[in-house]
């Protein structure tokens, strides 16, 4: 899995930064989280959880989906 970050969303250089600003920040870029959880026993997968989430305003993300912005 590769991560890459936007270089508004580089909070390295500040230590203080509040709950508000970082869902600020968040919400007017977008991110997506991806992820695969297997369980398994003796090579037989018991469990599977597959994580695909997007997060991000309407506002931001209505252009990616070919939508009129607001």
């Amino acid at each position: 899995m590769s991560t890459s970050t936007s270089p508004d969303l580089d909070l390295r250089g500040h230590p203080e930064v509040s709950l508000v600003d970082l869902l600020d920040r968040l919400l007017a870029a977008g991110a997506v989280v991806a992820g695969d959880l297997t369980l398994s026993i003796a090579d037989v997968d018991l469990v599977r959880i597959e994580l695909r989430l997007l997060i991000g305003s309407v506002s931001a993300l209505t252009p990616l989906a070919g939508g009129e912005p607001r």
